[in-house]
This record gives structure tokens, sequence and C-alpha cells, in this order.
């Protein structure tokens, strides 16, 4: 390749611009989902899944590069493959270490069998999901659900239940959808069905039904069966109000707050695997809650923990004032705007929930800023052994690029970061690797979290798994494959 920088951009280009196509052919005609390094390359532009390699750097210390995976790429689009996830970074690294002499198509045959001709799984068709509430988090996960469809396999967004705001309720609620002040516009296009009360968004019909009694509502004259069902609302939070979802059509309920009594609270990546599946109501616990138990896990599991406390730095919500006045709570009825509001945080007791196992205990608080989103957790934690800040930085460096847990915990080393630079992050929260303090057997982790487009993700992921649309990663590197994996098949 020419050493002129614009040469090398222009063949980088072309080679990313080649992988988008056969990208969308195996999603949307086989069902397969192809990642980079746990990083999903469906729908992603040029620009983005240059971007995508570059993020390799942190691995082996050196870019990996599209001429590289393109290969690899062109061989997954001639195999009869079934619905599955194939990560394109561990396909090229395992081919660097094991070749063997192999041609690519034969190594990646090789890989590939168990899911490939007689081997692969038969698709399981789309799930309905119906969205209760449509909030800040209601709307962002219907923005995920809509760019999911394509598949046809996985979640099928088929109707919000909402109170009637008025004249223009669903025009207002398009609007919405279309425009977002912190998230930037919806990707695609909106239409309004007055007629059929419906939002057409990229082709998804989704349903608006309004009421104000959830157990006066039949699903099913909608068409609608089998449906799991987001409360988005936090309106009811234990096992009693939540089961007035249970109505014809819909099957399970996932609320989308912290649930009580022995609702079941799952973070992804730690304690789903541990869910019963027969089980109808389920909680996505809190957002922060979800920042902190992934690397409370890891942080466990390496090194032990004794004692910790968190202290979570917040953007504001609409639970606060614009300007002072009445709230049920003292300091939140102050200005959000204009303020620093001390308040209290559920995450530490929700930890009990989300790993019974875990032993040490678990102190919170919590100051809301005036910032519209993203937040940081502080977590101070005292470990049963001495380390330091470079081993626990490599391992949790290693923990957010491969295992059960890469998913929802990510890593930055940039010295620059600021909480903007976060808005739309994936993961669940992001360790930030320059603030970082670790002292004998002292760690503070300062980790970063978009706890509206975060959290929505991991909610869906949540709901993925219950639907059994959440498939495994291939090639395998181990038992930490299945970990994230529900049976085909399963409910």
């Amino acid at each position: 390749m020419t050493d002129d920088p614009l040469d090398r951009w222009n063949a980088h280009e072309a080679s990313a611009e080649a992988m988008i196509p056969i990208i969308g052919r195996l999603y949307r005609g086989k069902g397969v989902t192809i990642l980079l390094h746990s990083r999903s390359l469906v729908n992603k532009s040029v620009i983005s899944i240059l971007r995508t390699h570059r993020f390799a750097r942190q691995i082996e210390g050196e870019e990996l590069s599209v001429e590289q995976t393109l290969p690899f790429l062109e061989v997954l689009g001639e195999l009869d493959l079934g619905p599955c996830k194939i990560d394109l970074g561990r396909l090229v690294t395992a081919y660097r270490t094991d070749g063997r002499g192999r041609s690519v198509a034969e190594f990646t045959a090789a890989v590939l069998a168990d899911v490939t001709d007689g081997n692969k799984a038969e698709p399981q068709g789309p799930r309905d999901v119906v969205l209760y509430g449509f909030g800040r988090i209601g709307r962002l996960v219907t923005r995920l659900l809509i760019e999911k469809v394509g598949s046809g396999n996985g979640l099928n967004l088929r109707a919000v239940v909402v109170r009637r705001g008025g004249e223009g309720d669903l025009a207002k609620r398009a609007s919405l959808l279309r425009r977002d002040s912190v998230h930037g516009q919806f990707n695609g296009t909106i239409k309004v069905d007055a007629e059929n009360s419906a939002i057409i968004a990229n082709g998804n019909v989704i349903k608006f039904i309004y009421s104000d009694d959830p157990a006066a509502i039949d699903y099913t004259e909608y068409g609608i069966d089998g449906a799991i069902l987001i409360d988005n609302t936090g309106k009811w939070r234990d096992r009693q109000g939540l089961s007035q979802h249970l109505r014809p059509g819909i099957a399970k309920v996932v609320l989308t707050a912290p649930g009580k009594g022995d609702v079941p609270n799952i973070v992804h990546g730690v304690n789903h695997r541990d869910l019963d599946l027969s089980d109808r109501i389920v909680s996505c616990a809190s957002c922060t809650t979800n920042a902190i138990v992934p690397p409370l896990k890891a942080m466990d599991d390496e090194f032990g923990i004794v004692r910790g406390h968190v202290e979570t730095v917040h953007s504001f919500t609409n639970d606060q004032n614009l300007l002072d006045n009445f709230h049920k709570a003292d300091r939140r009825g102050r200005s959000a705007p204009f303020n620093l509001v001390l308040t209290e945080t559920g995450a530490q007791s929700a930890v009990a929930k989300a790993m019974p196992d875990f032993k040490a205990k678990i102190t919170g608080s919590s100051i809301r800023v005036p910032t519209p989103d993203v937040s940081v957790a502080i977590l101070n934690l005292q470990l049963r052994r001495e380390t330091t800040k470079r081993e626990v930085l490599e391992y949790l460096r290693q923990v957010s690029l491969a295992g059960p847990l890469s998913r929802n915990l990510d890593y930055t080393a940039a010295t620059d970061v600021v909480s903007s630079d976060f808005i739309g992050s994936r993961a669940a929260s992001i360790v930030d690797a320059n603030a970082t303090i670790v002292d004998d057997d002292t760690a503070i982790l300062y980790l970063w979290y978009d706890n509206e487009f975060g959290y929505s993700c991991q909610v869906v992921r949540t709901v993925q798994y219950i639907s059994g649309s959440e498939y495994p990663t291939y090639p395998r590197l181990g038992t930490e494959d299945l970990a994230g994996a529900v049976p085909v098949g399963a409910r």
C-alpha cells in the first residue's frame, strides 16, 4: 500500500464501503450480526466502521486494518450461516494465533462449523414488544428496537400505551421521537398515521393505545400475542402492581426501574443468566445499578472487595423541578438547572439483589448536577489484597474487550474526555483509566455512564435474552461465550 496518508485513507474507505452491503445481507438475510471487538457494525457508516477498527489499538497496540478484516467478511458472505453473532476482531486474532497454514476460507469455515449448514440454528421469528409509557427511556428504547428490527428474527415493537395528552397528541409524540435535544435526530423517517392512531418509523407500524388503566386492555384485539411489555413509567414496582400488565397478548413484563419485594433485579452481563425464564415479571434495576454492578463484579472476582462506597455525580432528571417548587423529596424540589442537589441513591441496596453472593458492605449517596445527561459513579473500594494501578487497569481493559462483561463495561485511556463525550455510549459504564487511583489495597474507580442511552441499551439486551433472540458470539474463546447466550428456543 502507498505511503501517502490520503491514498491510504481512500483505500481504507473503499474497503469499508465494500463491507457495508455484506454486513447488511448477513443481518437481514440470515440474522447474523457482525461485530468488531463486541461492537456491532450493522447499520454503521464508513467512518464509524473505520473508527471501530481504530479502537483495536487498545487491544494489541496497533490499529486493526479493514484490509485485514474484509477477506474474512467476504468468506462469511459465502457461508450457509444460521442466526448468530460473529466478531471479526476475534476471528482475525484467532487466525493469527492458530491459523495452522490454512487459508482464510478454510479457517473461517472450520471455526464456524457449529453455526453453518446442518448445524445452524433456525430463526425464532419476531417477538412482539409493547411499551407502557413513552418518556425519556421509552423513546430511546423505541429507537434501539427500530434499529435492530432489520433481521426480522428479533424484537418487533408493536404498540405503545400512553395517556392521551390532548389535541395533536400523536403528532407531538412523533415530534419527540424525531428530535431530541440530547441524543439528536432520529436516524430515519417518521410518519404519522392519525387515522389508525399509529406512527410509522422506518417502516415499523407502531400502534398507540390510549389508556389510563393497564387492566382494561386486551392486546389481542391489536393482533399482539406473546409480547414482552416494557413498563417505562415506574408507577408500579412490585409484583402485584406489575401483574396488572399480564393481560391477553402479554407474556412477560420488564420494569425499567428498581423492582421491589420479590421482583428480580437484572443487570445484563452479571446476573441475567441466573434468571428463571419462566418468571413473568422482572426489573432492569436503575441506571446507576447497571453502571456499578459490572465493575464491582469484575473487581470482586479478581481482587476481592472488603467494603466500598459509591458516590454518583448524576445529571438532573424529569423527577426534579426546573424552578423551586413542591416536591415529595426535600432537596429535589429545588431548581435542577441552578443547583448541586444532594440526594440519596438506592443503587447500593440493589447490588445485593443483582449479586446475592457479594458479601462486601456498600454504602452510597448521590449529587444531582446541572447537566442533561451522562453521569459518573466513583467507586471507593477496599480490596482483599494489595495491587497496583497498572495491574487494575490492565485487568479492567481486558475485561472490557473479551468475556461476559465486554458488552457492558467499556474503557477509555483518553486524557481529555468530559461527560458530553459519552452521550450515546452503549456500555453500562466506562472505566476512566486516567482518573483511577490505586494505593495498596485501596482502589478508586471513576465510571462514566450515559444514564439514559446506556441504560436503555441494557434494557434491550435483557429483553433480547428473555425473548430468546440473543445468540452466542463466534469464534468461541472459552466458557465466557456461553455466559451471554440463551438456549435457542427458550422463552
